[in-house]
């Protein structure tokens, strides 16, 4: 078994342009535990929520989930021992040629976020499994597990490790990563005003990078 455990979630939308409901970010979050307690947790709530006829999805997904689930769901997550690490990416600043198709992105920007964001809570001990969700392709998938595997070979930041793909709502894990995603997200949107739920998990955040910070050239 893995003594660490990594799970991997996105927020923000792949359409490049200005329209109305079309993000100014796309983020990627991980988190990085070492124990997937935390899930166990968050299914008792489910079964608690749905007992007190508290209405309910199909799995807790924070973009569309009541604020008064959101706000038990948030009391689970901060009780829990994990770190969380950003990356936001500006589309606007996406030279186009990184943005031509969604594997392609997805590999940019997945190679920056464990370089320098996850990579950092592993050592060469760990063994960990790294999980993520919503990658629907299988040259999504590889783009994730190459972006994954070059940042492993290049450290050299680990034992061994391994990826897997499944749906959120297969692990409450993920659904964690997707709660600190939406966080995050609400944050960078609102340029700053609606950090509610941020200001909830900031004291795990081990990483908050803007990609494309010094860049001043907007492609749309």
């Amino acid at each position: 078994m893995p003594n660490k455990f990594i799970f991997a979630d996105e927020a923000g939308c792949f359409t490049f342009n200005r329209d109305q409901n079309v993000s100014k970010y796309f983020i990627l979050c991980t988190i990085v535990m070492d124990d997937c307690s935390v899930g166990t947790q968050l299914l008792d709530l489910r079964r608690r929520l749905a007992w007190d006829g508290h209405e309910l999805g199909e799995y807790f997904h924070a973009t569309v989930d009541r604020q008064v689930v959101r706000d038990e769901v948030y009391k689970v997550i901060t009780g829990a021992n994990f770190t969380v690490q950003a990356t936001i990416m500006e589309k606007s600043k996406a030279l186009p040629h990184a943005r031509t198709t969604k594997p392609r992105f997805y590999q940019y920007g997945y190679f920056y976020h464990f370089k320098f964001g996850a990579s950092k809570q592993l050592n060469n001990k760990s063994e960990a499994l790294v999980t993520t969700a919503s990658l629907g392709t299988r040259k999504e998938k590889v783009a994730f597990q190459d972006a994954v595997a070059d940042v492993m070979y290049q450290t050299k930041c680990v034992k061994d490790w391994r990826a897997d793909f499944m749906p959120c709502h297969s692990d409450p894990c993920l659904q964690v990563a997707d709660y600190c995603a939406w966080a995050i997200q609400r944050k960078w949107e609102s340029g700053g005003k609606d950090i509610r739920s941020y200001d909830l998990i900031k004291d795990r955040i081990t990483y908050e990078y803007d990609l494309w910070a010094k860049g001043t050239t907007h492609h749309y």
